[in-house]
């Protein structure tokens, strides 16, 4: 074993940064597929296990720590090097039900470091390299009858200097309205990495975006394995980000916090992307390592557009009367679904409830419903409330439900990121299943690719969306920055529920962006259901082409594809549906931004292409012609492109 091991060690590295100015022992070199990346693995002098990963030859990120500390056990330091497994190619292909790409082959170089502590106690990093970044795990193997609680992770990811960040900041637990902070409803920040300073003790949240010169870097995690947490970043002005476990808030009524487990007990996997921007984008490594489908039934699983009155006007429409108009609105777009927002239960009740959703059925469109997730971790008073906390109430009322034909459930105001809201989460998922209900949570952390586990989580919150547009006119005028960055932060791989596009006008706001750039948004922003919140009668003043296009745009996607960005200033996305292309774009710079989309890739010829009209409200069509489009976006314009359908062998025209 020893002597394996020592074909694996490379060489004597001199090591900065995170892990001090000392000597580091590599223990092994493992490269990318391609070749274009590679991670060294090493003890330094402490004997804490370091890693570095590099691109092209070239170092990305200081050596930084690993390693864990459990309740009676620590892995920070004094380690003895006690295996190193041969390197071994991963290949794997998958499927998902919805996502920004269907068909996924994912490929990558795996070997497992194996280090033993003063104490005689095991861990096992199991590291992953493909070419768009590096995933990596701890293992404790063996079999135990008593948990084991991991206290913290000494995980780090030390930035040079010259890095830039975009980071969302991390609401402190039980603060803002009614105690439901954390929400995840901040702004991003940007700047060098050692001088951002998060407006909350609690640190920043996944995923966060780097620039390095010329290489992107995104820090992540996906995969929450059965009794662990969820995590998310700390950092100091040298820029180191560690990552960091929730605040003891963070959990439903009397639950665990910590990741806790018998053994065997595995960590979720911690993501470092690493690439141009357009490798960056079209990364599927959140779903790559994420935990397979846990559901034998996803027929029931269905991704479309929905109307919903909540976004625009608020909690007077929750009544009958405008459900019913919101119900004939989503028929005449062709929309399979209505949500049905905060309070139905008092507004409206389970009888009328069942009235509607019979005269929704008779109009081809299926109605979804709000509940409040919360026991006693905040004071919000939105009903119904209390009925998802026990399995026994909510199987209850998922059966009611389904007798009465509802497509889905909204769930809002969860605690955090706690191991006991982790367990919750996936509890309603695998109970609203099981009753062949989709579902959408709100008020909510990243999924994580829950949404690879359970294909029925269509979409979640985790953004400060178009609901906060509504509310603050400062947020309003940054609504195209806030824009560009999704593609690359919150939505690279998990479903976002931004409830983006208004056609008119927002009460009490005044909006700066077109109706091209918010019907651009429907395409940039993937989520399994997309709420649509511009109303009927806003919709009766658009010009027919808007409309068609609205009845038409998937909320699924086949494959993705960036064609130009820079995040904070501009962002064109290509995303592909049944052998068409929907292209889209926007710009919030102050000054024009040019846009150039080549034919011989998208086969523009006879594509349809909106933009903005003589004014911001208005819409112009064009038939391109054949070769290159060029375009010229204004501050807060979009536009949206939809190629012909394709007639190959595999794209026939119906």
């Amino acid at each position: 074993m020893w002597q394996r091991t020592v074909k694996l060690i490379l060489a004597v590295l001199l090591t900065v940064g995170t892990t001090g100015s000392v000597w580091a022992k590599a223990i092994v070199s493992l490269h990318s597929p391609n070749h274009e990346l590679s991670v060294q693995v090493s003890l330094n002098s402490k004997a804490t296990l370091v890693y570095q990963v590099k691109r092209r030859g070239d170092a990305v990120i200081q050596p930084s720590a690993l390693g864990l500390t459990l309740a009676n056990s620590s892995f920070a330091d004094n380690l003895t090097l006690k295996n190193v497994s041969e390197v071994s190619a991963i290949a794997s292909a998958y499927s998902l039900v919805h996502g920004k790409q269907r068909n996924i082959e994912y490929q990558a170089n795996e070997v497992l470091v194996s280090v033993e502590n003063t104490r005689g106690d095991m861990l096992s990093v199991r590291f992953r390299l493909s070419n768009d970044g590096l995933a990596f795990r701890y293992e404790l193997m063996g079999k135990s009858t008593d948990t084991r609680v991991v206290i913290s992770e000494q995980t780090s990811v030390g930035m040079f200097a010259d890095t830039q960040g975009w980071l969302q900041p991390k609401a402190a637990a039980q603060s803002g309205w009614m105690n439901t902070n954390p929400s995840y409803e901040e702004e991003y920040q940007h700047g060098v990495v050692g001088k951002l300073t998060p407006q909350f003790d609690n640190g920043w949240v996944y995923p966060a975006l780097f620039r390095l010169r010329d290489t992107y870097l995104v820090i992540s995690e996906a995969g929450i394995t059965e009794g662990y947490a969820a995590s998310n970043l700390l950092s100091n002005d040298e820029g180191v980000f560690t990552l960091t476990f929730p605040h003891p808030a963070e959990t439903v009524t009397n639950g665990q916090l910590l990741p806790e487990h018998t053994l065997p007990f595995t960590s979720p996997w911690r993501l470092l992307l690493v690439g141009e921007l357009d490798t960056i984008a079209a990364s599927t490594l959140g779903t790559d390592v994420a935990n397979a489908s846990a559901l034998s039934e996803t027929d029931f699983v269905e991704p479309g557009l929905a109307a919903w009155s909540w976004g625009l006007l608020k909690d007077e429409s929750v009544n009958t009367e405008t459900q019913t108009a919101f119900i004939d609105y989503a028929a005449d777009m062709q929309w399979p679904y209505v949500l049905v927002d905060v309070n139905w239960d008092q507004n409206i009740g389970y009888d009328g409830i069942a009235k509607l959703a019979k005269y929704a059925g008779s109009k081809n469109v299926r109605l979804w419903l709000w509940y409040n997730s919360s026991g006693h971790w905040n004071q919000t008073v939105y009903s119904p409330k209390g009925q998802l906390l026990t399995q026994a109430d909510r199987r209850k009322e998922f059966a009611r439900l389904q007798a009465m034909g509802i497509a889905g459930v909204k769930i809002d105001f969860f605690p955090g990121d706690g191991a006991s809201v982790w367990e919750y989460f996936k509890a309603i998922l695998q109970d609203a299943a099981d009753f062949k209900l989709m579902v959408n949570f709100h008020g909510v952390t990243l999924p994580r690719g829950l949404q690879r586990e359970y294909p029925n989580l269509m979409t979640a919150e985790g953004i400060k969306g178009q609901e906060m547009i509504t509310f603050f006119q400062d947020f309003a005028d940054r609504q195209a920055y806030h824009a560009t960055l999704l593609p690359f932060t919150r939505n690279l791989f998990d479903p976002m529920d931004f409830t983006p596009t208004v056609l008119g006008d927002i009460p009490n706001i005044e909006r700066k962006t077109s109706n091209a750039f918010e019907l651009a948004e429907t395409v940039l922003f993937y989520s399994g259901v997309q709420h649509v919140v511009t109303t009927p009668e806003q919709m009766q003043n658009v010009e027919p082409y808007v409309k068609q296009f609205l009845q038409t745009v998937p909320a699924s996607w086949d494959e993705t594809q960036l064609i130009a960005a820079s995040p904070g200033e501009y962002v064109v996305l290509a995303r592909k549906s049944q052998c068409r292309w929907f292209i889209a774009g926007i710009n919030a710079q102050a000054t024009p931004q040019q846009i150039v989309i080549p034919s011989d890739s998208y086969a523009l010829a006879g594509a349809t292409l909106l933009t903005k009209g003589e004014g911001a409200r208005q819409t112009r069509i064009q038939t391109l012609p054949a070769g290159d489009l060029q375009l010229m976006l204004s501050t807060n314009d979009g536009f949206v492109l939809t190629t012909q359908r394709e007639s190959t062998n595999d794209c026939k025209v119906d």
